[in-house]
């Protein structure tokens, strides 16, 4: 088995777990920010047990520890978006809105990570967007703001997907996901006490919302976002986040399971959705046969 096959497979496994973030963001009742924060800071707390994580803090120099951390406060604006979609909307939108970020890293990865721009993978995002707009259009009024929201959550991969393929050799993954989650937790708490108490990072959850987070933390977290960050170094950031678009398969099956929310959507909608997974399909297939080519 190759790397590349090998971490094609991986970057799956990664986003199948992945889809159960957005039911577990909807199932939890805390606001957007104190779920983000109990999330990372979850997170941070499991893997300062880990050697591991130590053994590379230790040989990393603090040019990178700056980078990761920086790359931290990207990924907790994400979340916050990704789960302030949720709020907005619901899990099969705002997952859904994940979509966007193929275009804008076929967009940005060439100018962070300093690679050739290919025009191919270019037309591949924009394949996508005729699926947005008929999402877009097959869903309630009331939801569009949530839509907006979920564009802005899939700028903000496109950024640190980008960033942490170009500075994913310089540390292990384990070190590089506890550098992120501490620094998105931190720069959470530090704006928390700017904000409404009803808006504050630290709301105490009940015994529901706790079992919750540690499963989102340590299942749905830890795991596929360590070995994500192993995959990348075979893989581009934007066939990366063209694997993330499964996610709303995964996410709209389970919300539909669990919350029913075929009955908030029209066919519109999941006409749109056919179209972005029909395009996330094609791509490796072609990919492959232009290797082979």
């Amino acid at each position: 088995m190759s790397d590349t096959f090998r971490a094609w497979l991986q970057i799956h496994f990664c986003v199948l777990l992945w889809g159960f973030t957005a039911i577990l963001g909807k199932a939890i009742t805390l606001p957007a920010l104190p779920l983000v924060w109990w999330r990372m800071t979850l997170v941070t707390f499991a893997l300062l047990f880990i050697p591991g994580f130590w053994r590379g803090l230790t040989t990393m120099a603090w040019r990178h520890i700056a980078i990761f951390s920086g790359i931290g406060v990207v990924v907790a604006m994400h979340w916050l978006s990704f789960y302030g979609a949720i709020k907005l909307s619901n899990a099969s939108v705002a997952a859904t809105c994940m979509a966007l970020s193929p275009v804008l890293i076929a967009i940005i990865e060439p100018w962070i990570v300093g690679t050739r721009f290919d025009w191919r993978e270019l037309i591949f995002g924009i394949a996508v967007v005729p699926g947005i707009i008929l999402i877009v259009g097959g869903t309630p009024t009331g939801m569009r703001t949530g839509i907006a929201v979920g564009v802005l959550a899939a700028f903000f991969v496109a950024i640190f997907g980008s960033l942490n393929k170009r500075y994913v050799q310089q540390a292990p993954a384990l070190t590089i996901t506890g550098l992120e989650m501490g620094a998105g937790a931190l720069s959470m708490a530090m704006a928390s006490p700017l904000l409404p108490h009803s808006e504050s990072a630290f709301v105490r959850p009940d015994t529901h919302d706790t079992v919750l987070l540690l499963t989102l933390a340590l299942g749905c977290t830890l795991l596929p976002f360590a070995l994500s960050l192993v995959a990348l170094r075979h893989l581009s950031a934007f066939a990366t986040g063209l694997a993330v678009n499964m996610e709303p398969v995964y996410a709209i099956v389970l919300a539909i399971l669990f919350f029913g929310e075929q009955r908030e959507l029209s066919v519109t909608f999941y006409l749109g959705v056919a179209i972005v997974f029909a395009v996330v399909f094609s791509h490796p297939i072609i990919a492959a046969r232009r290797a082979q080519s």
